[in-house]
């Protein structure tokens, strides 16, 4: 394909998903719900969500690259291993590119050191939700009658984007709703003649620690996540627009916003609100499903979305047979990737890649990349349609800036990772004759000097779309 031609052609397609992400539309396909199990449909006197508008979205924009020849390996490599030596980087890195159809070596430098990968863990995150719960399944967030006439109890399904009564409308993908929740829980009371309760909720679904091994004690104060919950709108945010201040009980907070959406439509609430396990089998009044997972893939991804990725993660473990918890979630994690054929060089601690004890080899990435691009698990796709796409979305909408890599603008996609003196990148690209490649470049002695070394990874991304 000539350069002009895979530039127009490949720009084009990112612009349109872009616009598409923008538009916050989604295609929904079914109703599954991970809570309960079982296809429901809202009750037809209760007030409901506007029902979407379907769609042919935009696929993945390198999901098929097309079967040009390899790239010359000894350009490759001389241009790769110059770059590299850049001092931006540290004396730690590992690099390794891939062919994604055959998973042949292209190029590899220290590329089975376990490195910090820092947020390029929420591509492992989010191949093992989509593997284990599949692309169409969604969270639900119900309310249940109590143990006692009169009480029900607000049920967390594990669903971190629940939007609260303060979010404002058109986010992608649509939010499930906690006012919506009320508006369907006030009408099935009214219909029972019911008008008075005492309310409980239950966040039982997700249990130990709320902070993860290798977490740093500024990570909540700073609105980089909330403590972890089964229950929570808004992903823990006090105000939806703003990441900081984080609630420290993100389950009373929503249960205590739900309280007073009950008001609003009419039923009056004790005002003590308390947690309870909710009593099985009893009826339901209420419920919403958030957006289908691999509409949360790609938000979890494009966003780098820290709660988002923590919540997946744990129903990678309840799916599994594990406990919700930091423990379960990367066991089951492993689990699902050694299903795959896509374990070696992973080890995980967390689902966002906040933990510092995370080590992933270049290899292990790039190679857990080709299995996502490869025709044999199509249900994977998502993962590289929601990466984000170079000088266009997301984590890299500001970035290939200068003028070593500004010309790759629109043709890299890759996921990016930073913490304290850790910098990766892990992507695909098309190359200049047309070959789907994954890239994996990580380095996690990184010297002090704000944006030196994400400028550095974004040469090296560049040097592989250009060869």
């Amino acid at each position: 394909m000539a350069r002009r031609e895979r530039w127009v052609a490949l720009t084009t397609l990112a612009m349109l998903q872009a616009v598409t992400i923008a538009t916050g539309v989604y295609a929904v396909t079914n109703d599954f719900s991970l809570g309960a199990l079982t296809r429901r449909t809202p009750q037809p006197d209760v007030p409901a969500e506007p029902p979407p508008v379907p769609v042919i979205t935009a696929g993945p924009v390198l999901a098929s690259g097309g079967d040009g020849p390899l790239p010359t390996k000894g350009t490759l490599t001389r241009q790769l291993t110059t770059a590299l030596g850049d001092k931006a980087l540290g004396d730690r890195v590992g690099a390794v590119v891939l062919d994604a159809a055959t998973g042949e070596p292209i190029f590899a430098a220290n590329a089975d050191a376990g490195i910090t990968p820092a947020s390029t863990t929420k591509v492992v995150t989010c191949v093992a939700a989509l593997a284990s719960l599949g692309p169409d399944a969604r969270l639900s967030t119900r309310v249940v009658q109590g143990r006692t006439a009169g009480s029900i109890v607000l049920v967390g399904g594990g669903d971190p984007t629940l939007a609260g009564p303060s979010a404002k409308p058109g986010a992608y993908p649509k939010q499930a709703s906690l006012a919506v929740l009320a508006s369907r829980t006030a009408a099935a009371l009214k219909k029972a003649g019911q008008t008075k309760v005492t309310l409980s909720y239950d966040a039982s679904l997700f249990t130990g620690p709320v902070f993860g091994p290798g977490w740093k004690p500024n990570y909540v104060p700073e609105g980089n996540v909330a403590p972890v919950s089964a229950l929570a709108i808004d992903e823990g945010r006090q105000h939806p627009s703003s990441s900081t201040p984080r609630v420290s009980d993100p389950a009373r907070f929503a249960a205590t916003a739900f309280a007073r959406l009950l008001g609003k439509y009419g039923i009056g609430v004790a005002k003590t609100v308390r947690p309870a396990k909710a009593p099985a089998g009893t009826a339901e009044l209420g419920e919403v499903m958030s957006a289908p997972v691999y509409a949360l893939v790609e938000r979890a991804l494009t966003q780098s979305d820290n709660d988002l990725s923590e919540a997946l993660a744990r129903h990678v473990a309840l799916k599994e047979g594990r406990p919700g918890s930091f423990e379960g979630a990367s066991k089951a994690t492993m689990e699902v990737l050694g299903r795959l054929g896509a374990s070696k060089g992973i080890q995980v601690h967390d689902g966002s890649g906040l933990s510092t004890r995370n080590r992933i080899s270049a290899d292990g990435l790039a190679r857990l990349l080709a299995v996502a691009a490869g025709s044999r698990h199509p249900g994977l796709r998502p993962v590289l349609s929601g990466m984000p796409i170079a000088g266009f979305t997301g984590t890299l909408g500001h970035r290939f800036t200068r003028s070593d890599s500004k010309s790759e603008v629109g043709i890299v996609r890759a996921k990016t990772g930073t913490l304290n003196n850790v910098n990766t990148l892990a992507g695909l690209a098309t190359t200049r004759d047309g070959r789907l490649v994954t890239f994996a470049f990580m380095a996690d002695r990184v010297p002090p000097g704000w944006g030196k070394a994400e400028a550095a990874l974004d040469r090296l991304a560049a040097i592989v779309a250009r060869s």
